[in-house]
C-alpha cells in the first residue's frame, strides 16, 4: 500500500506542544482505520472518530448528551426556522488561514452535497453568512433537531481544498472508495495534524499548538495508531505494554483485562443496533412478508447475545434502544422456530431456497462470528447461506453496491434520535435526498416515510414520540429488517491513560483532551 506523506502550509510553524506541558505519546490500536481522510466521504464510527481528531464540530456532545460548545461559542433561536450561531473568534486551520463563517457555508453545501450526509441536512433551507463570525442555520419548517446536526458540521478550509490537485481534479472533489486530495490532505481546527499514513498499517498524528482550545488539559502531543484487526492480538499488544490504549474490546477478554494490574477495562451501554437487512430487489422471496417474518423468527437473537456476546449487550426487536423518543416497551425478541418454519410453508417456501450473505469481520464486536451463527440458524428453515465475510474497507463498496441478498450493518444514531435511524436504514431509498443511503434491504413503504417527515416537523416532545413509536411498530410488524442487539462499548487502556474520561456513548473519544500521567 502506497504511504503518504502529509505536507501542510505553514505546519513547520504548528506543529509542537509548548515545553510547559508534560508532552506524551499515545500508542493506540483499533480494529481498523477509516477509509479516508475525507471528513464527508463516509458517514461512519471511524469517520466521525477520525473527524474528532483532525476537525472541530460546531458543537459536541457531552456525557450526560447535551451540547458543549466548540467552534460555535454561542447559538440562539431567531424564529421557529432559524438559529444564529457565532464562532470563537481567532480560531485558525492547521493551514494557518483563519476560520470564518463562510467556511461553514462551504461546508454546509459540501456536506448536504455528500451522499452520505446530504439526509441528516434533508430539512434545511441553507446558511445565511451575517458576517465573517456569523451565521444563521436556517430550515424549510420548524425542525427539532437543529443542535443534534450541527454536531456532524466540522468545518473545513475552504480555502486549502480550494483550486486544482497535481492531476488537475478538484481539491474538494468527493469520491467514494476513491482516490482525491480531500481523502489524503486534511487542513481542520482540531487538536492533531496528520504527518504520515499508510493505509491499514499506521496512522501518526501530532499535535497543533496553534489549537483554539487553550483550557484543555490534553497533554498527548503525538499519537501512534496501529490498525489490528484480531481481538486477540490486539489485547495482547496492551497487556505487553506495545499500545497504551485499545478499541474495541470483545467480550471474551474482559476477564483476562481486568485480572491484570496494569491495564482497565471501560465500559458503557450502547446504543449501536446490529441488523442484517434482506434485499427485496435481488430476491423475490423477501417482498413476502411471511417470508421476513420466518427469518426473523428463526433467528435466537437472545443466543447470540449469551453465547456470542457473553451477556455484553442487549437484545433488540426494533431499531431505537431504550430512553430513545420513538422506543416501544411491549416490541420483543420473537424467536420461534415452529413459527418461522410455518411461515415459510404458508410462503410457500417450506423446502427453503439459497441465498448470498456478506458481512464485515472487523467493523462490530463479533461480527464475523455473529453471521455465522445467523447462516447456521437459517439453514433450520432450509433457507442456505453462501456467507462471505471480509474487512471493512473491502466490505462497505460491496455494500453500497448492495452486493448480496442479505448483509449487516449496525447504526448508532449520531443525533441521539429515533428518526435517524430510520432516515438511513429503513425509509425508501433516494439519491436526491440521501433517505435511506444504507438501507440495502430497499424496504420501502410510503406510511413510515410520511411518518418520519411529520416527527421531524413535530416540536411536541409526547406527540413526536407517538409518531416515531408508531414507525418502529410498523417495521416491527413488516419484519423490514432482522434487529439483533445493541452493541455495548468496552475500551482498555494502561492505567496510566485517563481513558474514561474522554469516552462517551457516541464512541467519539476526545482525544485532545486526553491526559497520560507519568
Amino acid at each position: 500500500m502506497k504511504k503518504i506523506s502529509f505536507l501542510i502550509a505553514g505546519a513547520a510553524l504548528t506543529l509542537g506542544l509548548s515545553l510547559s506541558v508534560q508532552a506524551a505519546t499515545l500508542k493506540m490500536a483499533y480494529d481498523a482505520d477509516p477509509v479516508s481522510l475525507d471528513p464527508h466521504e463516509q458517514l461512519s464510527g471511524g469517520t466521525l472518530q477520525q473527524s474528532h481528531l483532525n476537525f472541530d464540530p460546531l458543537v459536541r456532545w457531552n456525557k450526560d448528551l447535551g451540547f458543549d460548545a466548540r467552534l460555535a461559542e454561542s447559538w440562539a433561536r431567531i424564529d421557529a426556522k432559524t438559529t444564529r450561531f457565532t464562532l470563537r473568534k481567532g480560531v485558525t486551520f492547521h493551514s494557518g488561514n483563519p476560520l470564518t463563517a463562510e467556511d461553514v457555508r462551504w461546508t454546509f453545501e459540501r456536506l448536504q452535497s455528500s451522499p452520505d450526509f446530504k439526509g441528516v441536512f434533508s430539512a434545511f433551507e441553507g446558511i445565511n453568512v451575517i458576517d465573517d463570525t456569523t451565521f444563521d442555520l436556517v430550515t424549510t419548517e420548524p425542525y427539532p433537531l437543529v443542535m443534534h446536526s450541527a454536531t456532524y458540521i466540522f468545518p473545513m478550509d475552504s480555502k486549502f481544498y480550494s483550486g486544482t490537485d497535481a492531476n488537475g481534479q478538484a481539491k474538494d472533489l468527493l469520491v467514494k472508495h476513491g482516490n482525491s486530495f480531500a481523502s489524503t490532505n486534511v487542513s481542520g481546527t482540531g487538536p492533531f495534524i496528520v504527518t504520515s499514513r499508510e493505509q491499514g498499517v499506521k496512522v501518526e498524528l501530532e499535535r497543533f499548538s496553534g489549537y483554539w482550545d487553550k483550557a484543555s488539559k490534553g497533554n498527548v502531543d503525538k499519537i501512534v495508531m496501529t490498525p489490528i484487526k484480531e481481538a486477540p492480538t490486539r489485547v495482547a499488544a496492551l497487556l505487553s505494554g506495545d499500545v497504551d490504549f485499545i478499541a474495541p474490546v470483545p467480550p471474551t477478554d474482559h476477564k483476562r483485562i481486568n485480572g491484570n494490574g496494569k491495564v482497565e477495562l471501560v465500559t458503557l451501554g450502547g446504543t449501536r443496533i446490529i441488523t442484517f437487512q434482506m434485499n427485496q430487489q435481488r430476491r423475490e422471496e423477501f417482498k413476502d412478508v411471511r417470508v421476513r417474518q420466518a427469518i426473523v423468527h428463526a433467528i435466537n437473537n437472545e443466543g447470540i447475545v449469551k453465547k456470542i456476546m457473553k451477556g455484553f449487550a442487549t437484545t433488540a426487536a426494533q431499531q431505537g434502544p431504550k430512553g430513545y423518543a420513538g422506543y416501544k416497551e411491549s416490541l420483543k425478541p420473537r424467536y420461534d422456530l415452529t413459527k418461522a418454519k410455518q411461515l415459510m410453508k404458508q410462503a410457500g417456501y417450506e423446502n427453503g431456497f439459497s441465498i448470498s450473505m456478506m458481512a464485515p469481520n472487523n467493523r462490530y464486536v463479533n461480527d464475523a462470528k455473529i453471521a455465522q451463527a445467523v447462516a447456521s440458524m437459517l439453514s433450520k428453515i432450509n433457507i442456505k447461506v453462501d456467507l462471505k465475510t471480509m474487512p471493512k474497507a473491502q466490505y462497505w463498496p460491496e455494500f453500497d453496491a448492495r452486493a448480496a441478498d442479505m448483509m449487516m450493518i449496525g447504526w448508532h444514531a449520531d443525533t441521539e434520535d429515533s428518526a435517524n435511524f430510520t432516515e438511513f436504514l429503513t425509509q425508501c431509498s433516494n439519491k436526491d435526498t440521501g433517505a435511506g443511503q444504507y438501507n440495502s434491504g430497499n424496504y420501502c413503504n410510503t406510511q413510515v416515510d410520511a411518518l418520519v417527515k411529520q416527527s421531524n416537523t413535530e416540536t411536541d416532545p409526547t406527540k413526536r414520540a407517538a409518531l416515531l413509536q408508531q414507525v418502529e411498530q410498523i417495521l416491527f410488524d413488516e419484519a423490514a429488517f432482522v434487529p439483533l442487539h445493541w452493541q455495548n462499548l468496552a475500551w482498555a487502556a494502561a492505567k496510566n491513560v485517563n481513558v474514561e474520561s474522554v469516552v462517551n456513548v457516541m464512541n467519539f473519544p476526545y482525544l485532545g483532551d486526553l491526559v497520560i500521567e507519568e
